[in-house]
């Protein structure tokens, strides 16, 4: 058995996400984890809310509540949407734990111990409307370097380049809009990154495995313009964690908070601390996952991530751990995602525009959604979401070949042998052709998940679904019944065993349908097919079964327009 660490990043605690957040990085992860956990592995799954840094004090006051009541209120709001969604984390943690508190100050702590942490006397943007200091996302401004109107003063969402405040073209106060701004002088901690770039650079050449987006995306960091450069890693800011360096006070740094990227991704590991200590564990059952003298040598670590946060998953988050010289889990494979897009543009908050996630559940149930956008994964490159292309597919893919094969062979069954398995005879030629097909075809889309291969899984499973639809019109048991009704039975014995079947190979992709597949077959039996006859020979005759309701009702072209419209929000 295996042993299987999987992180999603972390979501901003900043309002409720839109479909392009979900397929970037948790939902693929769920799929890993639940397919993992399928094939019998020890798997913990862990995420949490990122509440620290300016999006999290941004929305707090515009939504007119104290900054640490605003994260506990959204963070339940996340986890219950998560949860609604079929996300199967062993623990959705909070960045704002005394867990990450301690763990991030105990990591400044080993990091300057070896040297890798200087003090900078530095210039910052003051606001003199807002009274402070705005840290760099507090800053808004045009992109020099593609023209995007919204960039913030770290980083061009657009182009994902690297900024400095001072670097906008009309920079504002994202907090008032003023532009009275001016510059001063403070001091901040800065992490010496470029002093580990050889250590990194040959880190990133071990992971030979490594997604092509991924590698260079992190290569580009490293070597385009003046490479991997120190980053500051401390703001003024009252909501965060503490400056300090283990327990102890750091001089100078009194007031000051640690950057919001450096505290999240430490988070998923104080998460696992999160984990242990509310289900009363000793430290060792966390330790065991994260710390290679514990057992986490063993632990193979993926991580799961939109092409946006490649840079500091691949080169921040590893220089922390790295050069705390202490012997953390790294991360094994580091699987990343482009952009899904929403019907010729971009999803957009602040327009409306575009299904987030409480939405797409008001409407639809999540297995609707979670095919789709598995099956449309933007990994080789950006995809896009449309009505009519999700109306065909759902239609197509969950109504006309799954729904319609469940429904048509236990409506048949029931019909003319009863609810209960029949009989039958042997298994005839055709019947060994399908086994030798979905032998073959359950092979490959084992591979593919392993690989991670999202959208060529997606495809595999749907073929495997069609093998069935095909052999059912080819067997015909309704004609078979009047000839040969033994032979009738043994058909459809095997087309209700590949209901099961299907519901075990379909559980990662959409597992509150699989569910309801296995509940209207009366089996708890979710053993994986290694051996694909044995296992359409798992429910034997005269097991009682039931007609399951409807699993998937077609989207009508009504429904349709009127969510297209609903959703098309106010374009610029």
């Amino acid at each position: 058995m295996a042993r299987i660490l999987i992180t999603s990043a972390i979501p901003y605690i900043n309002g409720i996400k839109h479909l392009g957040n979900l397929i970037g990085s948790q939902l693929p992860a769920d799929l890993y984890a639940r397919y993992q956990r399928g094939r019998g592995n020890e798997v913990m799954f862990l995420c949490a809310t990122d509440e620290h840094g300016t999006p999290a004090e941004l929305a707090a006051a515009k939504a007119g509540k104290p900054v640490g009541e605003y994260c506990a209120e959204m963070h339940g709001v996340q986890a219950d949407i998560a949860n609604r969604f079929g996300l199967s984390f062993d623990h959705f943690g909070r960045s704002s734990s005394d867990q990450n508190k301690h763990l991030t100050q105990h990591f400044a702590g080993k990091l300057d111990d070896a040297g890798l942490i200087r003090e900078v006397s530095e210039k910052q943007v003051y606001s003199n409307a807002d009274g402070r200091f705005l840290p760099d996302r507090y800053i808004e401004g045009t992109c020099p370097n593609c023209g995007y109107d919204r960039a913030r003063g770290d980083q061009c969402e657009n182009c994902t380049k690297q900024l400095d405040p001072t670097d906008l073209i009309e920079p504002r106060s994202a907090i008032s809009g003023s532009t009275d701004l001016e510059v001063r002088e403070t001091k901040h901690l800065y992490l010496r990154q470029s002093a580990m770039k050889d250590q990194l650079d040959a880190w990133i050449d071990s992971k030979t495995d490594w997604p092509i987006l991924t590698t260079s995306i992190a290569k580009k960091w490293l070597h385009d313009g003046d490479g991997l450069q120190d980053r500051g890693i401390t703001r003024d800011l009252d909501w965060g964690v503490p400056v300090k360096k283990g327990d102890q006070d750091w001089p100078g740094m009194e007031g000051k908070v640690f950057y919001v990227w450096f505290d999240a991704p430490i988070e998923y590991i104080a998460c696992a601390k999160e984990w242990a200590d509310a289900s009363g564990k000793p430290d060792s059952e966390w330790e065991r996952w994260w710390r290679t003298d514990k057992g986490a040598d063993d632990v193979r670590y993926v991580q799961f991530m939109g092409k946006d946060n490649v840079p500091f998953h691949t080169l921040s988050f590893p220089a922390t751990i790295l050069g705390s010289g202490e012997p953390w889990k790294m991360v094994d494979h580091l699987k990343s995602f482009n952009y899904l897009n929403y019907d010729g543009g971009q999803f957009s908050t602040s327009q409306g525009r575009g299904v987030f996630m409480d939405q797409a559940l008001d409407i639809l149930p999540a297995d609707f959604w979670r095919w789709w956008l598995l099956s449309h994964a933007p990994e080789s490159s950006d995809s896009e979401f449309t009505w009519e292309n999700f109306q065909q597919s759902v239609n197509k893919d969950l109504a006309d070949v799954l729904g319609n094969f469940v429904s048509r062979i236990t409506k048949f069954c029931r019909s003319k042998f009863g609810e209960a398995v029949p009989e039958g005879g042997a298994f005839g030629e055709r019947e060994q052709e399908l086994i030798a097909e979905l032998s073959r075809r359950v092979r490959t889309y084992e591979g593919f998940m392993e690989a991670m291969e999202v959208r060529k899984s997606a495809q595999e499973l749907r073929a495997i679904w069609v093998a069935g639809n095909e052999y059912l019109q080819s067997a015909a048991p309704w004609s078979t019944f009047k000839e040969d009704p033994e032979q009738a039975a043994a058909q459809v014995r095997l087309g209700l065993n590949l209901i099961r079947l299907y519901a075990v190979l379909s559980a990662p992709f959409i597992p509150e349908t699989s569910a309801k597949m296995l509940s209207a077959m009366n089996t708890l039996d979710t053993s994986w097919p290694d051996d694909v006859a044995e296992a359409l020979n798992a429910l034997p005759a005269g097991h009682e079964f039931s007609v399951p309701d409807v699993l998937f009702a077609k989207i009508t072209d009504e429904q349709r327009e009127d969510w297209q419209t609903r959703f098309a929000g106010t374009r610029d």
